[in-house]
C-alpha cells in the first residue's frame, strides 16, 4: 500500500515542480509510522543546489500551529485560559474593542480584527511595538463585527498572540517553541531566528547553506537567502525555518504521538478540534482549518509569502499527513487538500 500511496503523491506533485518552475519543492508523506520524502528542483537556481528533505524553507504562516500548540499546552497545564481577556496579560491594551477580545478568539481568528497588515494594499511602513499597540487600541470594527461572532483571518492577531505568550511566560517566543515543542519532539533544525539589518535571518553558516533562495511565481528572485519578511520591527516576528524532514516529525506527533509527553500529545489534538464552524464545508480550529469533504475531513494549514509557499495537511482519522514546502510564491497547495489527501484516505479505508 505504501507504494500505491507514493504513486498518488508523486503523480500529483511532479507536474507542479517541473524545470519550467522556479526553485523547488520538498514534500513529506506520513502514513501510519512510515515516512516518504519527495524532492524536486533547486534550493538556489543560480548555484543549482538541489532541494533535499533537509533543505530549510521559510514556513510563513505554517508557524501558527506552533503558537496554537503553546496556547493549548498552557490551557491543559492551567497556565492560561481561552476565555482570558487579552488585557490580563497586556494591560496596555485599553481600546474599547480590543479590551473585549479573548485568547481563544485570537487563536481561532474570531476576534474580528482586520488591520492594515492583514490585507492589500499592503502598507509600505513597518510598525514598532508601541505603534502596533496603538493601532490595536484604535481599532474599530465594521458594522456587525464583534469578538467571537465571525472568522476573519488575521496575521496581526497572531503577532498579538506572540506578545501575550511572551508576557505570560516571560520568555521570547523562540525560546518557548524550543522548550515546549521543538525540544520535546526532537526537532533540532527548526527555529525562529532574529532578523538582521538586511532582513536576512541571523543563522550560522551551516544553516544558511541549507536555506533556500525564494522566488516569485514568475521566477524572479526575491530577497536574500534566509529572507525574513515582517511588517513588525520587534523581536520574534520573523518567519520560522524548517525542513520537510522536521515537519514530518511534527505531523507524526499530530496524528500519532504515542511516544511523546501526554500533555503535548493532548495539546496537539486540542489544536485540531473545530472551535468555530464557518459554513457547511469549512471550520476553524486553533490555527488549523477543518475541511469537510465527502467521506473525509481534512485538518490543514496553508501558508505563503511572495517568495515561499507551505502546506501541512492531516487526516487524523486515518493517521495520514502531508507536508509541502516550496521556495516560490503561489504554489498550488490546494491539490493536497482536495486531491492527494482524499485519495490517500480512500486507499487506506479500502484496505
Amino acid at each position: 500500500m505504501i507504494a500505491q500511496m507514493r504513486d498518488i503523491v508523486a503523480s500529483e506533485l511532479a507536474p507542479t515542480a517541473t524545470p519550467d518552475h522556479a526553485g523547488g519543492l520538498a514534500a513529506a508523506l506520513y502514513a501510519g509510522r512510515h515516512v516518504e520524502f519527495f524532492t524536486y528542483g533547486f534550493a538556489d537556481d543560480a548555484t543549482r543546489r538541489k532541494v533535499t528533505p533537509d533543505t530549510l524553507f521559510s514556513l510563513a504562516s505554517l508557524r501558527k500551529p506552533f503558537e496554537a500548540t503553546l496556547v493549548a499546552l498552557g490551557t491543559l497545564r492551567g497556565e492560561l485560559r481561552l476565555d482570558d481577556r487579552l488585557q490580563k496579560y497586556l494591560p496596555e491594551l485599553n481600546g474599547d474593542y480590543i479590551c473585549r477580545v479573548t485568547v481563544g478568539e485570537l487563536v481561532t481568528h474570531t476576534t474580528g480584527l482586520l488591520l492594515p497588515t492583514d490585507h492589500p494594499p499592503w502598507p509600505n511602513e513597518q510598525y514598532n511595538r508601541e505603534q502596533f499597540i496603538g493601532m490595536l487600541n484604535a481599532f474599530a470594527p465594521a458594522p456587525g463585527v464583534a469578538p467571537g461572532r465571525q472568522r476573519i483571518y488575521t496575521h496581526a492577531g497572531y503577532v498579538l498572540l506572540q506578545l501575550v505568550l511572551e508576557r505570560r511566560y516571560g520568555l521570547p517566543i523562540a525560546t518557548l517553541f524550543e522548550q515546549r515543542i521543538l525540544g520535546p519532539l526532537g526537532m533540532t533544525a527548526t527555529c525562529v531566528p532574529e532578523r538582521g539589518e538586511d532582513n536576512r535571518a541571523i543563522m550560522d553558516a551551516a544553516w544558511m547553506q541549507r536555506s533556500v533562495q525564494g522566488y516569485s511565481d514568475q521566477g524572479i528572485a526575491i530577497g536574500p537567502i534566509g529572507d525574513q519578511q515582517s511588517y513588525f520591527d520587534f523581536p520574534g516576528t520573523g518567519q520560522m525555518f524548517s525542513s520537510a524532514r522536521e515537519l514530518a516529525t511534527f505531523v507524526a506527533a499530530c496524528v500519532d504521538g504515542r511516544a511523546i509527553d501526554p500533555h503535548l500529545r493532548e495539546a496537539l489534538r486540542l489544536t485540531q478540534r473545530e472551535a468555530f464552524r464557518v459554513d457547511d464545508r469549512f471550520g476553524q480550529g486553533l490555527a488549523w482549518e477543518t475541511v469537510h469533504l465527502p467521506g473525509v475531513t481534512v485538518v490543514d494549514k496553508p501558508g505563503g509569502l511572495n517568495n515561499a509557499s507551505g502546506y501541512i495537511g492531516l487526516v487524523p482519522a486515518r493517521r495520514i499527513g502531508i507536508v509541502l514546502l516550496a521556495n516560490r510564491g503561489e504554489y498550488p497547495h490546494e491539490i493536497a487538500r482536495y486531491r492527494i489527501l482524499p485519495a490517500l484516505a480512500r486507499l487506506v479505508s479500502s484496505h
